[in-house]
């Protein structure tokens, strides 16, 4: 094993350590009832900042669990359109003060051509783990945002089916808590590339965009564990990701958005099904009738 995997593994430890806390519960009911030690997710709050050039400003905050925070912030850029390629992430860093590291605020530094609209910045301002969102009065403009995707991608319909399984059995957090969304990126061979778990279903995805755009990854599949609501398929769309595959439904802003930006947008992926809410020819099978458009 080289130095980088091990870094990488130890790395991952850590992670996983600060994303749950132990804590004493009392069980009623059944077998095991009385009190005990348990575990239940770490739900913090964390401040993202955009740096470019002279510029400093707050990009947005969010209620999230600790862990893979660079990779939330960078994907967060990505969402918000400041960020397009790797080539204009300079870094993403922790804040620092005259004590050392800030808990809880990290700095996304962009080059000079990334484009920051300013009447963005701060918007995803009040932190809430439910949806990165609500609140914002101007969806239309956002949507509008989100480009058109034309990547020539085909996946099989079985590699696409076995993805939700495969994310979740690499989900350690949740077996030990039970309280957390996840988010996969995967290559259309069936490769996964990264699984994130959060608090959010937004953050989750967040951090699998932004370890691709920090790593010069171009992502096929974005896996999600829970509905495929509007901001997780504008976010992949965003992000250049051609396919949606998300285990449970779809809702109706997501798939307009999804036929606007012409991504494939798979709900209910399990069990061998899914039901295709937009694109279907990129999903390939040895039958027609394997594939239900919604």
């Amino acid at each position: 094993m080289s130095m980088d995997e091990e870094h990488s593994i130890d790395e991952d430890r850590s992670q996983r350590t600060t994303m749950a806390s132990r804590v004493r519960v009392t069980r009623m009911g059944g077998v095991g009832a009385g009190p005990r030690a348990d575990q239940v997710v770490v739900e913090e709050p964390l401040r993202i900042n955009i740096e470019q050039g002279e510029l400093r400003e707050v990009l947005g905050s969010t209620m999230r669990t600790p862990g893979h925070d660079l990779e939330l912030a960078a994907g967060l850029a990505v969402g918000e359109g400041i960020l397009r390629t790797s080539d204009q992430l300079i870094s993403v860093r922790p804040c620092h003060d005259g004590n050392g590291p800030v808990q809880g605020e990290v700095t996304v530094t962009v080059s000079a051509d990334a484009v920051i609209d300013a009447s963005h910045l701060g918007r995803v301002a009040t932190p809430s783990s439910a949806c990165g969102v609500c609140g914002r009065d101007h969806i239309d403009e956002i949507v509008a945002a989100a480009p058109r995707i034309e990547r020539d991608v085909r996946i099989d319909l079985d590699i696409l089916a076995s993805l939700p399984e495969q994310m979740r059995s690499r989900q350690s957090v949740f077996d030990r808590t039970g309280g957390l969304h996840a988010a996969a990126i995967a290559m259309a061979d069936g490769t996964i590339l990264a699984v994130r778990e959060d608090v959010g279903r937004h953050n989750s995805v967040d951090k699998v965009i932004g370890y691709a755009i920090m790593n010069g990854l171009a992502a096929d599949v974005l896996v999600v564990s829970g509905r495929a609501g509007f901001e997780i398929v504008q976010k992949a769309a965003m992000a250049g990701i051609p396919v949606v595959a998300s285990v449970s439904a779809a809702t109706s802003l997501s798939v307009d958005v999804a036929i606007a930006c012409n991504l494939t947008l798979a709900g209910f992926v399990r069990d061998g099904r899914m039901t295709v809410y937009s694109a279907p020819e990129r999903i390939v099978s040895t039958s027609s009738a394997d594939v239900v458009n919604g």
